[in-house]
């Protein structure tokens, strides 16, 4: 049974780091192509958000993680099929050699350095929050090209984006 377009898909987004350094993948397919991002996917009929965040986890880096921590979630809403409700966590790991991925090449890079790779825009506040050790409720509004109309902090009420 397909879901039906503008339902809200449920994923996962598994933030790996050591310090300020964070693994992130360049993926080969859509959704974000081409664009840095956390590992992660969708959840499996019948599993919790944090045994998806594991599983994902080792599917797409080899990595078994002993523990990861809950940071808040991002809800994306669009007049097309992109809608999600992502649950995102974070890990802190050794730093390896990236493992190789099928989902893309993985690459270590400084939080100083995202913003000059191409990510989502909704990341860079993500990372943000999760290294000053802050929760969030953001959501997401994008228009029917999915460009980042408006990101709201609904913890706070703050509006991070546009700045």
């Amino acid at each position: 049974m397909s879901i039906p377009e503008g339902i809200k898909k449920a994923a996962v987004l598994c933030v790996l780091k050591q310090g300020e350094s964070l693994l992130l993948l360049k993926r080969l397919k859509e959704p974000n192509q081409g664009l840095y991002t956390p590992v992660g996917g969708k959840l499996n009929p019948y599993e919790s958000p944090i045994n998806a965040a594991v599983r994902e986890t080792r599917e797409e880096t080899g990595i078994e993680v002993a523990a990861m921590k809950y940071c808040g979630t991002l809800v994306e809403s669009s007049p097309t099929e992109y809608n999600w409700i992502s649950f995102v966590y974070v890990a802190e790991i050794e730093r390896v050699p990236p493992p190789p991925c099928n989902e893309g090449p993985l690459e270590w890079i400084d939080f100083s350095q995202v913003r000059n790779v191409p990510t989502p825009t909704t990341d860079w506040f993500i990372y943000h929050y999760i290294l000053e050790n802050r929760s969030f409720a953001f959501h997401a509004d994008f228009d029917n090209q999915l460009v980042l109309l408006r990101m709201t902090d609904e913890l706070t009420g703050e509006v991070v984006y546009p700045t």
